[in-house]
């Protein structure tokens, strides 16, 4: 008979890796948008700028950010079902929104605070259910 993984301890590695993906999500798009909104021009067809800007500390830093997002994506959808991942991972969604209006100052209407929350309470919804429906492969 073998020994099934503790189920809290599943749950609270699926929560670390949940927290840190969305977490890092977030701050690599606010770094990527804060540096390219204070480039002295606008983007083109010309790749030159886009090297160029991939220069600038904030937009790297956004990248990098973003990459690390990416590896702990693929971490979270090894722990956890896609159809989990996904909605509850919406999230960052919200947290995008807030983060545009408080570092960016960017002016988000009514419609889109709306928005925002109907993602935040479909995330709850779908966050309060099991974070996996399929066995745990033997090794």
């Amino acid at each position: 008979m073998t020994a099934e993984p503790a189920k809290p301890a599943a749950t609270l590695r699926v929560g670390v890796v949940l927290f840190l993906f969305i977490a890092t999500k977030a701050v690599g798009n606010l770094l990527l948008a804060w540096g390219m909104k204070h480039l002295p021009q606008t983007m083109s067809a010309n790749p030159i700028q886009y090297l160029r800007a991939m220069l600038d500390p904030f937009v790297a830093a956004g990248v990098l950010a973003l990459i690390l997002a990416v590896l702990m994506r693929l971490a979270l959808l090894s722990l956890a079902d896609l159809s989990y991942v996904l909605p509850v991972t919406a999230v960052g969604y919200v947290i995008a929104a807030f983060l545009g209006k408080t570092f960016l100052q960017e002016t988000v209407s009514s419609q889109r605070w709306l928005g925002t929350f109907l993602i935040f309470a479909g995330a709850a919804l779908v966050g309060s259910t099991a974070h996996s429906t399929t066995e745990a492969k033997a090794k």
